[in-house]
């Protein structure tokens, strides 16, 4: 019996991948011209972190880590999310000596036990940014500017910004005492899973998508009409400057995020496009998390996106995919050889070439060149060796002209990266 992949994790088949390498290195442009950097940290951490950051009383940490011992009987969990390990990062090696306002960004898989469905994985993969060491508003702003800029440079234009506040230490306390009260009364109409944390975590009722929970909870009270004063003051300097950068949002009181270190802004990028898994991309501000986690009172604020979900909402677009420069057609034992060291050079100097090593007809090349989606192909055969040229034919117009075998290698090095040139810049434009 042949061994399959696990449930719920995915492979990235190569007509799939490139889509994410765009999306990847679209990320990598936009957010390196908003002076972030990229971060690497490992996919496995002390399961403490996670604890500690996210929330003991999540469902993330109740439910759905992957936690496992390792032969020292350490506690040890492949990561659910990118924040937590990144403020790891910086407070074990101290990046914020470096400078006071730490930007950086990361990409890779997590891992969280969930059921599998479309755009929700048990091994997805993120693209996450944060920023560490102001709580200025506009940095809220600039944030949110870059996110939305991310998806407009990458063609995903069916997405809506959408804003909450979730207070601070200071105003949130009278907020969910009000809430637990109003859920006190409304309990048998929660679902399960809200019946047993509206008393330990009771935001988490209002971000609940079962029917009972929502309806229980539509007139909720709403924490942005529980802001104390500093808190009001920063969600409205957030919106000014949202404005006066002429960026489109909608306030949506409901929205909470899973995560406990959330504090005042929070946001998320939402489709119709994705059926129930509507968030695209989600943050929000985290000024205590990294005290929480032994490092300095530095506010912070980030968000993640989901590659998979961003990959459904691009769809596959065949520019994207890097075809062959070259396709060379050799007939003969005499003219692959000549084929195979032209194919070489010309593949060390930078050109995308293949050929056919199985001896088929010139027909049969002929149509694989065309399926690769070679841009040209190079037709050498006993008759163009004993002449000293052969002919290379455009596969798209079908023009067919001679070409020196002696000066073949320069000649398509200067014709095939220039025409390579050429493409990245109008596909660039066009994208």
């Amino acid at each position: 019996m042949a061994i399959t992949g696990i449930k719920g994790m995915n492979d990235i088949l190569p007509a799939e991948i490139a889509v994410w390498q765009y999306l990847e290195a679209s990320a990598r442009r936009v957010f390196g011209c908003y002076g972030f950097n990229e971060i690497r940290v490992p996919v496995v951490e002390k399961t403490e972190l996670f604890k500690r950051s996210i929330g003991e009383t999540t469902d993330i940490v109740e439910k759905e880590m992957y936690t496992f011992a390792d032969r020292n009987d350490h506690s040890l969990t492949l990561r659910p999310e990118g924040t937590a390990p990144v403020m790891r990062s910086l407070i074990q090696h101290k990046l914020f000596n470096r400078d006071p306002l730490t930007k950086l960004y990361y990409m890779g898989p997590m891992f969280r036990y969930e059921r599998p469905q479309k755009g929700r994985y048990r091994q997805f993969h993120q693209i996450g940014a944060e920023v560490v060491g102001a709580d200025d508003p506009r940095i809220d702003a600039q944030v949110l500017v870059m996110l939305c800029q991310y998806f407009a440079e990458v063609g995903i234009t069916d997405v809506s910004l959408q804003l909450n506040s979730l207070g601070c230490k200071e105003c949130r306390p009278a907020y969910r005492e009000a809430l637990i009260s109003y859920l006190a009364s409304r309990t048998d109409a929660l679902c399960e899973d809200c019946q047993r944390r509206f008393q330990t975590n009771p935001l988490r009722v209002i971000d609940c998508k079962a029917v009972g929970c929502n309806s229980a909870t539509a007139d909720a009270p709403a924490m942005i009409d529980h802001l104390c004063g500093h808190c009001d003051n920063h969600f409205h300097a957030v919106r000014r400057t949202l404005d006066d950068l002429e960026v489109d949002y909608e306030i949506n009181p409901r929205m909470v995020r899973g995560l406990d270190y959330y504090t005042k802004t929070t946001f998320e990028m939402v489709t119709n496009n994705l059926g129930a898994q509507n968030a695209v991309a989600a943050g929000g501000r985290y000024d205590g998390l990294i005290q929480e986690l032994g490092g300095p009172a530095l506010p912070g604020i980030g968000f993640a996106m989901g590659v998979e979900r961003l990959a459904l909402l691009k769809g596959e677009d065949s520019q994207l995919v890097e075809k062959p420069a070259l396709f060379i057609a050799a007939l003969g034992e005499g003219a692959q050889r000549v084929a195979f060291i032209l194919m070489t050079r010309l593949q060390r100097r930078g050109v995308r070439v293949e050929m056919d090593y199985a001896g088929r007809s010139l027909k049969a090349q002929i149509k694989r060149a065309d399926k690769l989606g070679a841009a040209h192909t190079l037709i050498i055969g006993e008759t163009e060796l004993a002449a000293g040229a052969g002919v290379l034919r455009d596969m798209t117009s079908g023009d067919q002209e001679p070409l020196a075998l002696s000066a073949a290698e320069d000649l398509l090095v200067q014709r095939l990266v220039c025409s390579r040139i050429a493409l990245d810049g109008a596909l660039t434009t066009r994208l």
